[in-house]
């Protein structure tokens, strides 16, 4: 099973994925001048912009659900395996995807905002709605959320329980089923309450977690402030082959920062627009702007905490490629003992300055990041299913889903790392083939809107969308949006 997963994640990331997803945020910086830049000041103002309604939520509530699922294993786990298979240098391919990716990040959020639809009475948009109007290629768009319903209600899920289970299982010696028994519990209680309360849930927990970590972090960095200068360096050098001890890990240290930074802030993946869709916004850039800055929040802020800690306390391994596992030269760095790639080292480095305190509280940490990009997962499964089912206006699939991801959530707990990494990786590097794809063709709407927005902004006013005035058809949301303003 291992075997045949591994080869397919091989195939799936292949060099042309990392060209891709690199190039493609390259791309898009130079097409929107660098918006990640320019328009700081107005990602921050608008992360508060606009209310919830019956049909959508607020920008911030937004935000908070795109940070669930952007913010989870992948900012402590992730972050870990990325330096152990390649190198500290990998940070620093991490940041560079983020900042690349905040642009891609505008653009698929801008198109789902733009191609968004009601269904059930609530918003719905994502990668497959804007495919079918925006391209006018519906049986790319049914493919699209085929894949995405099997990713992120088959696939993804298990890496988040799997790290959620493993982390508890070290800090408090819990046995992994006990643990996703737990997660399955409480996972039950708050989908079936529906998109609501999932938008309620992550608008409290979120900020609050991330804050959290990101504090403690920097009491660890603040330990260990004199060594901050020489792992900086250390990574700038590793991440271009200058640091002798590292050079053999140089490519994999691409491999793996930009694989981790994408599974981690889901710049071009496909997730995300379909949480930016369901946001009240009169213009579409207002929430590709919010959705933009929440791939800072999570890779240059949480990320970076995780990372620092690593290397400052020097709770880490970084694996010889040359080697198998327990060859006597497995390891080009090996800073920590008998602990496996993943939570471990970031309950190592926090143990390290907080003994008996620092196992709990990532554990815990771990388990609100893990779960809340559970939820964001099986939101975004929903939302496909509600692609896929427009036309029979039944909640019976979706109830469908909650018990297949219950199952899923299980299983994950007490299945072995390794394994659940693969077969998650496999389910993003699709998703992101098929996204990529889909909005290189289809950008100019989202750059049109950026246009008018700015254009409107330069003329002081508040930004409302109408898809006429730039030439979109197909948009037919933002008439009756536009008429009940009016109204």
């Amino acid at each position: 099973m291992e075997e045949i997963v591994g080869m397919i994640n091989d195939i799936v990331w292949s060099n042309a994925l990392i060209v891709l997803c690199l190039g493609t945020g390259l791309y898009f910086s130079l097409r929107t001048r660098f918006l990640q830049l320019r328009h700081i000041k107005e990602m921050f103002r608008l992360l508060f912009d606009g209310e919830s309604s019956e049909s959508g939520v607020s920008s911030f509530q937004a935000l908070s659900m795109s940070l669930a699922g952007r913010v989870g294993t992948g900012n402590i786990a992730g972050v870990a395996t990325a330096i152990a298979f390649g190198g500290p240098g990998a940070m620093f391919w991490m940041w560079l995807v983020a900042f690349l990716g905040a642009s891609t990040a505008f653009v698929e959020a801008t198109l789902a905002q733009i191609y968004k639809e009601k269904h059930l009475g609530q918003f719905r948009g994502g990668p497959a709605f804007y495919i079918e109007r925006g391209l006018g290629m519906k049986w790319f768009g049914v493919l699209f959320a085929i894949v995405s319903v099997i990713s992120a209600g088959l696939l993804l899920p298990g890496v988040q329980a799997n790290s959620v289970a493993e982390g508890i299982k070290n800090a408090f010696n819990l046995d992994t089923w006990i643990t996703g028994a737990g997660v399955v519990l409480i996972f039950a209680a708050i989908v079936f309450g529906g998109v609501k309360r999932i938008a309620k849930f992550t608008e409290y927990i979120v900020p609050f977690m991330a804050i959290g970590y990101i504090f403690i972090a920097l009491i660890i960095i603040a330990v260990y402030i004199d060594k901050l200068p020489g792992v900086i360096s250390l990574i700038f050098k590793s991440a271009f082959n200058m640091e002798a001890g590292f050079g053999a890990v140089f490519g994999l240290a691409v491999q793996w920062g930009v694989k981790r930074g994408i599974y981690s802030n889901e710049a071009g993946q496909g997730t995300a627009p379909h949480i930016a869709a369901a946001a009240n916004a009169s213009h579409p850039v207002k929430q590709g702007l919010v959705q933009s800055f929440s791939v800072y929040i999570d890779t240059l802020l949480v990320c970076s905490a995780t990372g620092f800690m690593l290397l400052v306390t020097g709770m880490y391994n970084v694996h010889n490629p040359g080697f198998g596992s327990g060859a006597a030269t497995e390891f080009l760095y090996n800073g920590v003992q008998n602990v496996s790639a993943g939570p471990g080292y970031t309950q190592s480095a926090m143990d390290s300055v907080f003994p008996g305190f620092g196992s709990y509280f990532v554990a815990v940490a771990l388990f609100f990041f893990a779960f809340t990009t559970i939820l964001a997962y099986y939101y975004i499964a929903e939302t496909n299913i509600s692609y896929l089912t427009r036309k029979f206006e039944s909640p019976v699939f979706n109830y469908i889903l909650k018990i297949v991801m219950m199952l899923v959530i299980m299983y994950g707990s007490i299945n072995q790392a390794k394994l659940a990494w693969d077969i998650g990786d496999i389910g993003v590097g699709l998703m992101a083939w098929f996204n990529i794809a889909a909005i290189i063709f289809l950008q100019r709407p989202a750059l049109a809107a950026l246009k008018d927005y700015e254009k409107q902004k330069k003329e002081g006013k508040d930004p409302v969308f109408d898809p006429e005035d730039i030439g979109v058809t197909n948009a037919h949301i933002w008439n009756t949006i536009n008429k009940n303003k009016v109204g």
